[in-house]
């Protein structure tokens, strides 16, 4: 998680300081007020403009300031659940941590627990399903990197358990510490089901989640422009039905690593690029599609298939197609449910 801590006062600049020099678990950048700052941190003399770059830029945002100013700030950028940055504010005096954005699938929560531990604070956790010590779907969403397919089923979902009502779970993947809330199983109202995104709906209320957890392995021929990758990957995900939004890396062959095409690809769609030589694809075990002017080329028989496996340490899930100079292949990590897995 990329952090942005963003301090007014001399008071404010010791707290960032203290978050700074902390080991969090996340990557702390600082910005302090000019009047009041220090040779590690940034120094500003515009909060809106500074407010506006990071919200787009960074995981989370820690104001230490009032309230109020915090919310004049983040309130022009505010979008969706799905897309906002966390946002928390820190009092003055570092006694109080508060989320007041994105408080499950930005981690907020979890976040404002972890700055509370470091600074000796106490954590002001509002959202209904914490303070009740309920399940909620936007948290196991976030922490076991889940798509929310619907968030108006999601929204029914946490009324239901507030409320107390059982509701139904069908999962396809291996889960554990799953909380007494949810009953494996159909006849419930309301519902999840953690699958491919097939679109099944066995409850009244269904909230699909969808693990992103497929890797693409991409070969192409040099000079392949990033518009003829995304066409051929777009092409092979639709015909085997593996919807683009659940792709988490791409892999290749280590002399594809600055491919302009492909890097602009995965740059694109913020997609991590992993690259092996071809003797690491060599070693990969299965049954791949072979190829001799491949094999000429590289050094290794298949790009694709084998760069996918490597990567995800799974099974393929779509074989190698190709087109335009271009293969596509796919593969999927394994994926253990863990409903006690916090977002940080």
């Amino acid at each position: 998680m990329k952090a942005a801590v963003i301090s007014l006062t001399e008071k404010g600049r010791l707290i960032s300081r203290r978050i700074a020099s902390s080991d969090g678990g996340f990557t702390v950048s600082r910005y302090c007020f000019f009047r009041h700052t220090d040779p590690q941190a940034e120094a500003f003399s515009g909060l809106s403009g500074l407010t506006e770059e990071l919200f787009h830029s960074c995981d989370a945002l820690i104001f230490v300031c009032a309230c109020g100013i915090a919310v004049r700030m983040i309130a022009p950028h505010i979008r969706s659940k799905q897309t906002d940055p966390a946002v928390i504010v820190i009092d003055d005096c570092g006694s109080f941590v508060i989320p007041i954005l994105s408080g499950h699938i930005g981690g907020a929560n979890a976040l404002a627990e972890r700055l509370a531990d470091i600074l000796g604070a106490q954590a002001v956790v509002t959202t209904a399903t914490d303070t009740g010590g309920k399940f909620s779907p936007d948290s196991l969403a976030a922490a076991n990197d889940l798509l929310i397919t619907d968030l108006q089923a999601a929204k029914e979902i946490a009324a239901a358990v507030l409320n107390g009502e059982a509701v139904g779970i069908i999962s396809s993947y291996s889960c554990k510490g799953m909380p007494s809330e949810l009953i494996p199983g159909e006849g419930f109202r309301t519902g999840i089901v953690i699958g491919n995104g097939g679109g099944r709906k066995p409850f009244p209320v269904t909230l699909e989640l969808v693990p992103e957890n497929i890797v693409l392995g991409i070969g192409c021929r040099r000079g392949t422009v990033c518009e003829t990758i995304e066409a051929a990957v777009l092409t092979a995900l639709e015909k085997a039905g593996i919807p683009a939004e659940r792709i988490c890396a791409v892999s290749t062959i280590d002399i594809k690593a600055d491919e302009e095409g492909l890097t602009s690809f995965c740059k694109k769609h913020s997609l991590p690029l992993f690259t092996y030589s071809a003797q690491e694809l060599s070693q990969v075990q299965g049954t791949f599609t072979s190829s001799g002017f491949v094999s000429s080329i590289t050094g290794v028989d298949n790009v694709c298939e084998r760069s996918a496996v490597k990567c995800s340490g799974g099974k393929l899930i779509l074989r190698k197609t190709a087109g335009d100079g271009v293969t596509v292949a796919a593969a999927e990590k394994p994926v253990i449910i863990d409903f006690e897995r916090k977002i940080l």
